[in-house]
């Protein structure tokens, strides 16, 4: 009788899932986000979590505690130096579960699960984009109008020139190229 336990046995005995919880966790740490799927993802969480609380106290007793449960000598160096004080004034949540659809083989439910603090993307201040000068394109104005305030508008033109004479430098068609090659031929000729 399974009474009392109330955690997911992933389909496996339970030195398989040690093993593999320890080289997911190994994984994470060493790559800060991998694929996997979403029971194995939750399973995780619960794993590598209370790790990487116990590497916020560098002690030698919390590394060989951590030591135990990872078996790698380097991902408890990278947990401790890097990781620990990156997350240090975070009080939990290390990690986010990304849901990305399913697997074409067996429709299993997929995701990313990634430490938080190591996503660029989702951590870099979103920049606001530079607005481009656009043209309004509308129909003729009426006469009577343009006639009322010809005074106004005239420095308005002038600069609306101004801004449409370098962009019309840049914008040269081929046959305006080719039409300037046949002026400056001439010019050698004489």
């Amino acid at each position: 009788m399974r009474h009392g336990k109330k955690f997911n046995h992933l389909s496996r005995k339970a030195p398989h899932r040690k093993a593999m919880l320890s080289n997911m966790a190994s994984s994470l740490i060493a790559h800060k986000r991998i694929s996997t799927t979403v029971a194995k993802a939750k399973e995780l969480r619960k794993y590598v979590e209370p790790l990487i609380t116990k590497a916020k106290t560098d002690t030698t007793h919390s590394r060989r505690v951590v030591f135990s449960y990872l078996q790698n000598k380097e991902t408890v160096t990278a947990l401790f130096n890097e990781i620990a004080e990156k997350v240090a004034d975070r009080p939990g949540g290390y990690t986010r579960i990304i849901k990305t659809g399913n697997r074409l083989g067996d429709n299993a439910d997929m995701c990313i699960i990634e430490l938080v603090d190591y996503n660029e993307l989702l951590l870099k201040e979103a920049t606001p984009a530079k607005k481009s000068r656009r043209s309004r394109r509308g129909g003729k104005k009426d006469d009577a109008t343009t006639e009322a305030t010809p005074a106004a508008k005239a420095p308005k033109a002038a600069k609306e020139e101004a801004v449409e004479a370098p962009a019309a430098e840049t914008e040269e068609t081929p046959e305006a190229k080719a039409e300037e090659a046949k002026e400056d031929d001439k010019k050698d000729g004489e």
